[in-house]
């Protein structure tokens, strides 16, 4: 069974001012890790978005505003999303690349990866922030549901996906799950955000403190997310797959090793099959567990963890926190 690989080489043109976390190299990593013969890899090249399809996340203006501010020579759209006049057009790739794989793999086994760049899960309806100009993983989650498909959107990002959340906050048709850092960047994402109206309950948020171990943060998984995504009973789970988590990544503060991706990967294909799973790169800036843990990702997808098993408690400094999670999540959600 291969896995599905979605890039573009468009993401190679969307160039950041050196010593800018978010570079091209982040691309080349992953890419060359995933096709170094580790996992059989079947290539798709991203087309660019339907228009129609991008204006359901983000507002007509807003992305006409990206256009021109592109179109006009680049520069910052925010102290740390910078973009040049080639951007716009890789970001309509990185918003294309989603949908298009979705389509293959609904008459083609195997799981997906989605290579882009830029990332998306901070991009607003009306505002670029945090490296990210389109929702990409939110734009394939509106598709899927438009044709009538549930779907479990599983961030693992170490910073709190503010944008796709906010898409679906009032949407009862898409959960939003969160493992993040927190206080830290965008400064939301606390537990006691759960959605609003019909929808309250299809948000979650695990908001862990700086320092969290790997135990605690796979019992958290464990405990807090795979309950209510199996319960929600998806038909489609799609990842917002950050490698910041990592323990050798500069920007966080938590502790995760390449191999635990594998192992959350293979978790969630005990929910849905794997060729109903599509991970999208976000974050992740150690070019090293880039590459580590993108093949461990793809290695979860594809079965290659039968042995692994995730810790059954939270010991450490993170347990209060997931206490008050699972206090509020139980209220939806049978924990068990």
């Amino acid at each position: 069974m291969p896995l599905h690989l979605a890039t573009h080489s468009s993401s190679l043109e969307h160039h950041t001012p050196r010593g800018h976390p978010e570079r091209v190299d982040r691309i080349t990593a992953v890419t060359g890790a995933l096709r170094s013969g580790a996992v059989d890899v079947l290539e798709l090249d991203a087309p660019k978005v339907h228009e129609d399809l991008l204006a359901s996340v983000h507002s007509r203006s807003y992305l006409e505003s990206v256009r021109t501010f592109c179109s006009s020579g680049g520069g910052s759209l925010d102290p740390d999303t910078y973009v040049v006049p080639a951007s716009y057009e890789a970001a309509l790739h990185a918003a294309g690349a989603g949908p298009a794989l979705v389509n293959r793999m609904r008459t083609h086994s195997g799981p997906g990866f989605v290579a882009v760049r830029p990332p998306g899960h901070h991009a607003e309806r009306d505002r670029a922030m945090g490296f990210c100009l389109f929702n990409n993983i939110a734009v394939t989650a509106k598709f899927l549901a438009e044709m009538g498909q549930r779907v479990a959107i599983v961030d693992w990002d170490v910073h709190h996906g503010n944008g796709t959340q906010n898409t679906f906050f009032k949407d009862p048709s898409v959960m939003y799950v969160s493992l993040h850092e927190f206080p830290f960047y965008p400064g939301t994402g606390w537990v006691s955000e759960l959605g609003e109206g019909d929808a309250v309950g299809t948000t979650i948020n695990i908001a862990l403190p700086n320092g969290t171990t790997s135990t605690d943060y796979l019992a958290a998984f464990r405990q807090l997310v795979l309950p209510p995504v199996r319960q929600f009973d998806p038909s489609w789970i799609l990842i917002s797959n950050g490698y910041d988590a990592h323990v050798d990544d500069p920007l966080g503060g938590l502790r995760l090793e390449s191999e635990h991706y594998g192992w959350m990967a293979a978790a969630l294909c005990d929910i849905v099959p794997s060729d109903r799973i599509v991970a999208f790169l976000e974050g992740g800036y150690d070019l090293g567990a880039l590459e580590s843990g993108s093949i461990a990702t793809a290695r979860g997808l594809l079965g290659a963890y039968g042995d692994f098993e995730l810790p059954d408690e939270v010991v450490g400094q993170a347990r209060r926190v997931t206490d008050m999670a699972a206090d509020l999540i139980s209220r939806h959600w049978d924990l068990g």
